[in-house]
């Protein structure tokens, strides 16, 4: 049986999912959000699907809204048998769920119930969980309520930023996907309706990358991993004069150190794996810094440059970040 395929997915981390499904299947359609300006330039911006489908000279539909009767019309005339959606971006109508023979397939990056919504991956670095995987589901109309299909676990490693989670798990979500896919095909789909205890990620905020070093360590490294790459761990570096400048923080860990305790946000060593900070009940390690207007460099390498040195403080951002 081959199945014809409607692909709906935006970001990166839905191309290995396309790749797969378009690698055995009849995809007959790929359906993305509009080009958006991105960058300083803000330049019009494909998405990374539209990118990936053109390569695979697959046809790309990218409508304003997926509400429209025109637009059913054009997803119905495709003809297919069932849609994949890998982070779409949009919560689809009763319509467009109807217009499969076998429904709407989703790869969600979590292990559902808890982390339905926008941002799954983020929020589960920033809880400082140590695993989190991804839940292939049948879509209805609520936000990631649907049936499970197919679950596959994953770990989170100390220090990994929520943007190196999601590339070590999108081809995860591939291979469950078509393992699900695999199932469709012979007829053999068992879905489970989710447990109670739901969770909500809700979409990532400016604001949300704003570090508090008065916090624990284990909170302040998961924030700071958490928010890579958007919005970024942002805080301020007040200067020996006074005077504070913006910085950007990466790769945090939580770190013993021989010294005693020091105000939160005491740079108190810096070592050629990163820069010490105190935080409210122990130590953080941050591999990387980037000053306002300049680029990312190794903590180690700034303080080379007499950029920063130990005995500085690291403070929280106050206003719009």
């Amino acid at each position: 049986m081959s199945l014809r395929v409607v692909f709906m997915g935006s970001p990166e981390f839905a191309v290995p999912s396309l790749r797969a499904v378009a690698a055995a299947f009849n995809v007959v359609g790929v359906v993305c959000q509009p080009d958006k300006p991105a960058g300083r330039g803000k330049q019009l911006t494909a998405p990374a699907v539209k990118v990936a489908a053109q390569e695979l000279q697959l046809p790309v539909l990218q409508p304003t809204s997926v509400r429209t009767p025109a637009f059913l019309a054009e997803l119905q005339a495709l003809g297919a048998d069932v849609a994949v959606v890998v982070a779409y971006g949009k919560i689809l109508p009763r319509t467009v769920l109807e217009a499969f023979r076998y429904g709407c397939i989703n790869v969600h990056g979590s292990l559902l119930p808890a982390y339905r919504g926008a941002a799954p991956i983020q929020w589960a670095v920033i809880d400082g969980l140590r695993e989190t995987g991804v839940t292939i589901m049948q879509l209805d109309e609520g936000m990631d309520t649907g049936p499970m299909l197919r679950v596959q676990t994953m770990p989170i490693v100390p220090g990994q930023s929520a943007g190196d989670l999601a590339v070590a798990m999108a081809p995860i979500g591939a291979m469950t996907l078509m393992a699900t896919m695999a199932d469709v095909v012979a007829g053999h789909v068992k879905a489970t309706p989710q447990p109670d205890g739901a969770t909500i990620a809700r979409m990532l905020r400016k604001e949300d990358g704003w570090v508090d070093f008065a916090m624990p360590a284990t909170h302040v490294a998961a924030r700071i991993c958490g928010v890579d790459p958007w919005p970024g761990a942002q805080a301020q570096l007040l200067g020996n004069d006074g005077v504070a400048v913006g910085v950007k923080l990466f790769g945090a860990v939580t770190h013993v150190h021989q010294g005693g305790l020091a105000a939160p946000g005491t740079i108190v060593a810096i070592a050629p794996t990163g820069g010490v900070v105190a935080c409210a009940d122990g130590f953080v390690r941050i591999s990387d810094i980037q000053v306002a207007g300049r680029k990312r460099m190794a903590f180690a390498a700034l303080a080379a440059g007499r950029g920063v040195a130990a005995g500085q403080q690291l403070i929280r951002m106050t206003g719009i970040a």
